[in-house]
């Protein structure tokens, strides 16, 4: 819970209702890189970190910077699959709808009901998915959004912030797996992509 928390706080430093431009982006990836391979800030340990390669990301792209509709549609408390055997309870919170290439595309947005009940953390949200580069140019286990909890229908999805679970660099953590109905049929080619090395 600890790791989960450093994590949020360096996701969610940013405005998170608006668009970010690039400067706000690539200041966001060198802090997140620095963050892992910090031996002091209890990520990674020296041997990971030794390990770590390059992390790599996608060229900042405003093509994944988009409207989406959002929808409040709160679902019943579940256990969410993780790469252990741990299952944390989470409930759906609801729907974000946007275009892509002309389609029209969902994804489920989840709330974590512990972390809800503290106060810094009531308005987080959550978006594990996958999508056509998944165990390509992107790690397999897929990949996360931290969006919070949007003021009107309107919101902004921005794929550029994408980033990898921790387990995509220790076999130590326990981490999300994106729910099926969370798997894009199209590739998102924005955000963090699979360390090399990994």
């Amino acid at each position: 819970m600890k790791a989960l928390i450093a994590l949020l706080i360096l996701f969610l430093t940013y405005p998170l209702h608006g668009q970010l431009d690039q400067s706000a982006i690539e200041q966001k990836r060198k802090e997140h890189i620095q963050h892992l391979s910090d031996s002091t800030s209890g990520v990674l340990n020296q041997e990971e970190i030794e390990a770590l390669g390059q992390v790599a990301y996608f060229r900042f792209d405003t093509t994944y910077q988009l409207q989406a509709i959002f929808t409040k549609n709160k679902g019943k408390k579940f256990e969410m699959p993780t790469s252990t055997d741990r299952k944390p309870i989470y409930r759906r919170f609801g729907y974000l709808d946007f275009k892509m290439h002309g389609k029209t595309f969902r994804l489920e947005v989840y709330q974590n009901v512990k972390l809800s009940k503290n106060k810094a953390y009531k308005n987080y949200l959550f978006i594990p998915f996958k999508d056509k580069t998944s165990g390509n140019e992107t790690y397999g286990g897929g990949r996360y959004l931290d969006v919070t909890v949007p003021n009107s229908e309107l919101t902004w999805l921005d794929f550029n912030t994408a980033y990898n679970p921790y387990c995509a660099y220790s076999y130590r953590y326990s981490c999300p797996i994106p729910p099926t109905v969370n798997t894009l049929p199209i590739e998102i080619r924005a955000g963090e992509k699979t360390p090399s090395g990994h």
